[in-house]
């Protein structure tokens, strides 16, 4: 599932004035089965790594600094 979710900058002002929306594109884990199982997304962006569970996609989300995912990843990857 690759969609766009779209986000309002914190700059923006309360009256809908000089609004800046960015967008994150989720993607799946490629060890998520096809059948909708443990299921988990990462969206990047230069400054966090945004991460989610597919089966609530409005629900809460893990961010981590570019650094922290890295290491994560890395003792993730021994510990299999």
């Amino acid at each position: 599932m690759n969609e766009l979710t779209w986000f309002k900058s914190r700059y923006s002002g309360e009256d809908g004035d000089s609004c800046i929306e960015i967008a994150y594109t989720w993607h799946t884990s490629g060890y998520s089965g096809s059948e909708g199982g443990a299921c988990v997304e990462v969206a990047a962006t230069p400054t966090a790594i945004h991460v989610r569970d597919s089966k609530v996609p409005h629900g809460p989300r893990l961010t981590l600094s570019p650094g922290a995912w890295s290491a994560f990843t890395a003792f993730a990857r021994t510990a299999a």
